[in-house]
């Protein structure tokens, strides 16, 4: 009964933790002021990459999103049809995405979306892709 007990004992445990894990998630926070996005996963900084994000005339909004779709490769109907690649869109049309204007990133750039470098993009699709896009959340703040 005793090692019932014990086994019992550990099965739970092994859920609990497996469950708590996967409500951690994958998080995004965009700070505004030092044009940098860090990446949280399962409640430890796993990334810290600079970002660009709306220059003067434009805005990029603050809030807290999930993630709502995602695309390998973008095209702004809106903006000459830029590219955008490795696109995961949190907020109407704003997105996180890669650029080719790398010389740019870590002040302020865009129409509004979050700029990253391309090789960044791409790993923070991987990772949204890994944990779910229900359990990405992505926040902008000042």
């Amino acid at each position: 009964m005793k090692n019932f007990l014990i086994t019992l004992a550990l099965v739970a445990t092994s859920i609990l933790i497996g469950v708590s894990s996967a409500a951690a998630g994958l998080v995004a926070k965009v700070d505004l002021s030092s044009q940098t996005m860090t990446v949280i996963q399962n409640g430890k900084v796993a990334y810290r990459w600079p970002v660009s994000t709306a220059r003067k005339g434009y805005v990029t909004p603050t809030g807290s999103w999930r993630a709502k779709r995602m695309h390998r490769m973008w095209h702004s109907r809106k903006y000459d049809m830029s590219p955008m690649p490795y696109s995961v869109f949190y907020h109407r049309g704003y997105a996180i995405h890669g650029t080719g204007a790398v010389s740019r990133l870590g002040r302020p750039a865009s129409h509004g979306c979050v700029r990253l470098h391309t090789a960044n993009a791409k790993t923070f699709y991987s990772l949204v892709r890994k944990h779910g896009m229900g359990n990405t959340r992505v926040i902008v703040q000042r």
